[in-house]
């Protein structure tokens, strides 16, 4: 379908490799925008999308592409983390301190993309693209700075630091360690700190 070849064109003018310019990450983003075969890019959207019920089910609902059930964790690694890098999508942007294995997680389009998007074959599209292009840097240098923001700090014994990500479990995980232990087990001696999607081992 020609949106599809689109929406890899547009991937490929904001400068993503070949891996993430393909048919899938095509679709990924016209799922992002919103966008069917009906719609036009001036007509891009910025919603939620989670992946399953969200980019899966826009992708065989509208470009009758259908993937298995397992290909979330394909797209999450190999589509959407380097969409999240390249300032082309947010992670959870409407409710970020989500912890990292919610339901809700989800993605959506970044303002300064969606800008871009909506300009593909105008005149406009040129300025557009330069503009997002020359302020990429700045775009990620401050996506960081917010994610580090809300991680959260966890004091160990020895007096190292771990970062873990926003959520309840972390932030009980840090009251145990920093609070509960210090006061009711004196002695005890930390093992194991780890979650969701990511694992820190403390011996």
């Amino acid at each position: 379908m020609a949106e599809i070849v689109e929406a890899q064109s547009i991937l490929s003018a904001f400068g993503m490799p070949a891996t993430q310019r393909n048919r899938i990450s095509g679709l990924t983003l016209l799922a992002l925008c919103d966008l069917t075969p009906a719609t036009r890019w001036t007509e891009a959207k910025r919603s939620p999308c989670t992946v399953t019920k969200g980019l899966l089910e826009h992708m065989k609902q509208h470009y009758g592409v259908g993937y298995a059930p397992n290909t979330r964790e394909t797209i999450r690694r190999q589509v959407l983390h380097q969409f999240v890098q390249a300032r082309i999508a947010d992670y959870n942007p409407f409710d970020p301190d989500l912890p990292t294995n919610s339901p809700r997680t989800h993605y959506a389009i970044t303002e300064e993309a969606l800008r871009v998007v909506r300009s593909f074959g105008s005149g406009r599209w040129d300025p557009e693209l330069r503009k997002f292009l020359d302020s990429q840097s700045a775009l990620i240098r401050r996506y960081n700075r917010d994610r580090e923001h809300r991680l959260v700090p966890v004091k160990l014994p020895d007096g190292r630091q771990l970062d873990l990500s926003p959520g309840q479990h972390n932030r009980l995980q840090k009251a145990a360690i920093e609070e509960f232990s210090p006061r009711f087990a004196p002695d005890s001696r930390l093992l194991y700190v780890g979650e969701y999607g990511k694992e820190e081992a403390v011996y």
